[in-house]
């Protein structure tokens, strides 16, 4: 345990030739107190893990709860908070993927194109803090983070320094690719809570005002990603050699990662 710590915050401490941001605090929770005393858990977002596991159950249970503007508080059942706990799982594992990928890219881009620096270290800025995001997130709500930690560290880490071993605009064309799918994922989990959202208010219900939250990070980090993928263009990502293939094949790998590390 000591060393697969040691191993993330060497991860995520960025050459000092490349980058000079300051490194997210990493939590050491792999092992997380909720997988010793289920008991203790608390789930999305004030329910218990007593709490009635069909959508009929959890919405006819009375729990007095008001929400911001003392309106019921819309009740999540078993399936939503599985797709929550899905979901933080799923984001905090390719948020540390990114900032792997921009860490092997880095030095090696700035050395050719030393005019990139600042934009690779916004980019990793802003990763660095997604990924802060998403553990103080997992470790608030005890989610079970993914046990494909060490195979996606090794992979994130090949990817960058691969793709920028063969030159700047395949460095992009890799941004470019992983930036389109992650955006994906981020717009899929905005409109499943929209969903959320728009059932409360049509029986008089709001979400908790932590689902709420929860979707102004999604949204926010959703366009920041994106804002990479444009950059990720705008530095000729397809003029990349061999443009298809490349792209096809980390964008077939980043859906892969997403559908395993849901599930494990």
């Amino acid at each position: 345990m000591d060393g697969f710590s040691a191993l993330r915050r060497s991860a995520l401490r960025p050459s000092c030739r490349a980058l000079t941001s300051t490194s997210p605090v990493v939590l050491d929770f792999l092992a997380p107190r909720a997988s010793r005393q289920p008991h203790l858990r608390r789930h999305f977002w004030g329910s218990s893990s007593a709490s009635s596991s069909s959508p009929s159950d959890a919405q006819n249970s009375p729990s007095g709860a008001t929400g911001p503007s003392g309106k019921p508080r819309y009740i999540l059942n078993k399936r939503q908070r599985e797709f929550l706990d899905s979901a933080l799982r799923v984001n905090q594992a390719g948020e540390l993927a990114a900032t792997l990928i921009y860490k092997a890219q880095t030095p090696q881009v700035v050395r050719s194109y030393p005019h990139l620096r600042p934009l690779m270290k916004h980019m990793y800025d802003q990763e660095a803090g997604h990924f802060s995001t998403f553990n103080n997130l997992i470790a608030k709500h005890q989610v079970r983070p993914t046990a494909m930690y060490p195979v996606w560290e090794m992979a994130a880490t090949f990817l960058g320094w691969s793709t920028g071993a063969m030159g700047r605009e395949a460095a992009m064309a890799c941004t470019e690719a992983v930036e389109t799918e992650i955006g994906s994922h981020y717009n899929e989990q905005v409109r499943e809570i929209l969903s959320w959202a728009k059932e409360a208010e049509s029986r008089g219900e709001e979400l908790d005002e932590e689902i709420t939250d929860l979707l102004a990070q999604l949204r926010r980090i959703r366009d920041e990603e994106l804002e990479h993928l444009d950059h990720a263009v705008e530095n000729d990502a397809k003029e990349a050699k061999p443009y298809d293939p490349l792209v096809n094949i980390i964008r077939y790998g980043c859906k892969g990662a997403i559908m395993i590390t849901e599930k494990i």
